[in-house]
């Protein structure tokens, strides 16, 4: 009953503020695998977005001024991960930070002593459990036009890790799904990396994703969605787990 009122809400509340056409275009005009969804899957991009953007305040940090595009832009980029699991996969927080570039982030840790230090870190991109996402506009921007990296999706993928819990690159499977074998695919995929960073090898996929198996997941999401030729041919057990997870093929769609 729930899941038919919600439905219900979110029907109306697309007849009433559909992302319009002179806005959505342009945007989508800007992300190759939009572009090549097919009309379906395009209009459906353009719901979750609507949505999203309902669901979701942007609110501008450190001068930035929001234009018209923005939202848009950020939006279907973000519901692009989701175009097959849902607006739901996205609960439990309301806000989109925007910088206009890269920003410093306070990070506290504890050293083998016990002691806390605190120190700042520059980033373009951070995701808070239960807390908002923060980005930087100029690099939300030009993802795009970067094969194999996007900021967006990977903020949005620890999203969807944080849904089970500690960032440790298991999302909520489905059930056909099994978790032993997610694992055994993923911890092998980044254990080899690491070793290829620690033996100073170059790598296809950014070394950033070898910092950690929540970092990895983020890192290969982004990859899965804009170089997917490049994750099935280095990776092809992750890809496929990411094709059974995401309920989306990207290779299908792209010339690699």
């Amino acid at each position: 009953m729930l899941a038919l009122l919600r439905s219900w809400l979110h029907r109306r509340r697309l007849e009433r503020t559909r992302i319009p056409a002179a806005a959505w275009w342009p945007a989508v005009a800007t992300l190759p695998l939009a572009d090549r969804l097919n009309p379906t899957e395009r209009e459906r991009l353009r719901d979750l977005a609507t949505l999203f953007l309902r669901e979701k305040a942007l609110e501008p940090a450190g001068g930035l001024e929001l234009t018209p595009e923005m939202g848009p832009c950020i939006a279907a980029q973000a519901c692009l991960p989701i175009l097959n699991l849902g607006l739901d996969y996205y609960r439990g927080w309301s806000s989109v930070i925007l910088y206009p570039e890269g920003f410093l982030a306070r990070h506290e840790y504890t050293d083998p002593n016990g002691l806390v230090h605190g120190d700042y870190r520059p980033l373009i991109g951070e995701a808070w459990e239960r807390g908002p996402v923060i980005l930087s506009w100029a690099d939300a921007a030009a993802s795009p036009a970067e094969p194999g990296h996007n900021v967006v999706i990977h903020e949005m993928a620890h999203k969807l890790d944080m849904l089970t819990g500690e960032v440790n690159g298991l999302p909520p499977l489905h059930r056909d799904m099994n978790v032993r074998e997610w694992s055994r695919v993923f911890n092998g995929a980044y254990q080899r990396l690491c070793r290829e960073v620690d033996w100073g090898r170059p790598t296809a996929l950014d070394p950033y994703a070898a910092d950690s198996p929540g970092e990895f997941f983020a890192v290969i999401s982004e990859a899965f969605f804009t170089a997917p030729g490049m994750v099935i041919g280095i990776y092809p057990e992750v890809y496929r787990q990411l094709q059974t997870f995401y309920r989306q093929d990207p290779l299908a769609r792209s010339d690699g």
